[in-house]
């Protein structure tokens, strides 16, 4: 088994867009690394410092591939949206070991902004 079952991100913050001047799109992303070889059901809880968290949400990592989606597909999050500039934290629950990663790239200042880090994994 390579990776680990469970993974933290903190710091999950979708920044806003900066309208007829950027060249980049503001996002952020969750890629997750699956080396074995089997597909690693995975399961999705998002945490808020003002609501109930929304637990559960179902995500197939595909067995010996990179999967990535953006925080704002509704489609991957089951119909859950989270809003720009709202601060959350997301906890990745895995049947088997996986590598998860996050990626901000924020437009909204003069200057771009990039962030990659792994997750806490455990």
């Amino acid at each position: 088994m390579e990776g680990k079952q469970n993974w933290y991100v903190v710091d999950g913050y979708r920044p806003p867009e900066k309208p007829g001047e950027a060249s980049y799109e503001g996002h952020e992303a969750i890629m997750i690394l699956n080396c074995n070889e089997q597909d690693a059901h995975c399961f999705l809880d998002i945490y808020f410092s003002d609501r109930e968290p929304i637990l559960g949400i179902e995500y197939i990592a595909p067995a010996q591939r990179i999967s990535a989606f953006r925080t704002n597909d509704k489609e991957v999050l089951q119909g859950v949206e989270l809003d720009v500039n709202q601060q959350y934290s997301l906890r990745i629950r895995s049947d088997i070991g996986v590598i998860v990663q996050y990626g901000r790239c924020d437009v909204s200042q003069a200057n771009l902004s990039y962030i990659g880090t792994l997750g806490y994994g455990e």
